[in-house]
């Protein structure tokens, strides 16, 4: 056979396996998965490890893990120390033809610490705050990467990953807009947070952690924390505190009963991997805080 016949022939084969099967995805959050889903279309087949209401920073290291991830083209981590246990799966899935995708690359990095390290700054993450997904317009950029990982693993389908991107870009500036405007009322205002996951919502949207309930990152507060908190926010009236679900609720409802804080509880990552997830989470965030 002419080599340039064989070489278009595995061309087109190669072509028609992806476009039967498509191109399969797993993501280390729901946030990554959603976006994926919204660039890929109907040309991809999109999972998650971590879920909503599970702390996103000690996921079990499972087999059947292992195994979905096996099968996959791609694999989107979080980055900067947050889903360290992703590398350990994808190292025991074996699949060399995987394509590991860092969503971090490109974020302005926040809270990034300053000197040495040790533990007894608590779970600080030395290359910043890992939860730059709570900025919507960090959103762009995530796909931007998405973007890139499936032009290089469906190059056919180039054109129409780059159609998605674009629609995904106008309507994360036309959602931004919006966003900003029903919380222009609470702007410039303090909050508490719980964890460190906040910091990159509040940046968006003009609000100031003033403190977190955890006096370091993974470090239940003490009594003496609390009391400052307490202070604080008296001090200070701050209105709002918000805490994700699958923290305690003692000391959220200790600093209720000692102030006039709001305890708001919300998911830090969207409910799955629907294209529209990553867009609703913010809808029903914003719709708390308004």
């Amino acid at each position: 056979m002419n080599k340039k016949i064989f070489v278009s022939a595995m061309l087109l084969f190669i072509a028609v396996c992806v476009e039967a099967s498509g191109i399969k995805i797993g993501a280390s959050l729901p946030d990554l998965g959603s976006i994926a889903s919204y660039i890929g279309g109907d040309k991809v087949s999109v999972f998650t490890i971590a879920k909503n209401n599970s702390n996103p920073h000690f996921v079990e290291v499972l087999p059947s893990y292992m195994i979905k991830i096996s099968k996959c083209d791609i694999f989107l981590k979080a980055g900067l120390s947050l889903d360290q246990w992703a590398d350990q799966l994808i190292e025991g899935s074996r699949n060399s033809k995987l394509l590991s995708v860092d969503c971090s690359n490109g974020i302005n990095v926040l809270d990034k610490p300053k000197g040495k390290v040790d533990h007894s700054m608590g779970d600080v993450h030395p290359d910043g705050n890992p939860h730059y997904w709570l900025d919507p317009s960090n959103g762009v950029i995530i796909a931007a990467s998405v973007l890139e990982a499936l032009k290089k693993i469906d190059p056919q389908n180039s054109a129409y990953y780059e159609t998605n991107y674009e629609k995904f870009k106008a309507e994360s500036e036309m959602k931004i807009e919006s966003w900003k405007k029903e919380l222009a009322h609470v702007s410039g205002e303090k909050i508490i947070s719980y964890h460190s996951s906040w910091a990159y919502f509040a940046s968006a949207f003009k609000l100031t952690v003033a403190a977190s309930v955890e006096p370091f990152p993974g470090i239940p507060p003490t009594a003496k924390h609390l009391d400052f908190l307490v202070k604080k926010i008296n001090a200070e009236n701050i209105k709002i505190l918000l805490q994700e679900h699958y923290f305690p609720d003692n000391a959220p409802n200790f600093l209720a009963s000692k102030t006039k804080i709001r305890v708001v509880k919300a998911a830090p990552s969207c409910d799955n991997t629907d294209a529209d997830s990553y867009f609703k989470h913010f809808d029903e965030i914003v719709g708390m805080l308004k």
